[in-house]
């Protein structure tokens, strides 16, 4: 059984993953959601103005209360900057399984951020939260994220054409991946720390 338990602060080496805050939309619309490169990648497309930005993380910040929503920022301890977000989602009840997605600023691409933060959360969903499986899809013009989930032990299971539709009205292919419990808890040897904060 799935043993949900809200969006807990997260720390790794380089990372604090914790919750999003209405004082984080400008962060948010300059770093990342405003960015066609990054959203590009996303059904939804570039927020056009701030105020958008703010209407979305409301809305994320009122799912907080509930026990089910996991969605993280992905801050820099060092410089407290917000970099990007990372969510579990898509919850089956009857599988136990569920999907990660993230967003990172492209200032940030390249640096192994991405990969500590998918690592963190993967780490947390299956020792902490019991799910079964984790799945999650890139887009194929989008290699790089492939690589991250690669590297954090996660298998390209196939590609589905035409997964998903941008909001450029372009298909967009599809890999996805996934990696099962049983199999992190095998082969995964955590070398980072994850500091919790179950609130």
């Amino acid at each position: 059984m799935i043993n949900y338990l809200g969006t807990p602060k997260i720390e790794t080496d380089r990372l604090i993953l914790r919750r999003l805050e209405p004082t984080d939309a400008q962060s948010m619309f300059d770093h990342w959601l405003s960015d066609e490169r990054v959203t590009d990648n996303l059904i939804k497309g570039a927020h056009k103005t701030v105020s958008e930005t703010f209407e979305w993380v409301d809305g994320i910040v009122r799912e907080y209360s509930s026990k089910e929503f996991c969605d993280w920022g992905i801050e820099i301890k060092t410089t407290g900057e917000l970099i990007g977000e990372i969510e579990l989602y898509n919850f089956d009840i009857p599988t136990e399984n569920c999907e990660v997605g993230y967003s990172l600023g492209c200032r940030w691409w390249h640096q192994g951020y991405g990969t500590e933060a998918l690592r963190a959360v993967v780490e947390f969903g299956f020792r902490y939260m019991n799910i079964h499986k984790i799945s999650a899809a890139h887009n194929i013009d989008n290699a790089a994220s492939g690589r991250i989930m690669s590297k954090v032990g996660m298998a390209q299971e196939g590609m589905i054409r035409h997964k998903i539709r941008n909001a450029k009205n372009q298909y967009k292919d599809c890999g996805v991946y996934g990696i099962l419990q049983e199999d992190y808890l095998k082969n995964t040897v955590s070398t980072q720390t994850y500091i919790l904060n179950l609130e």
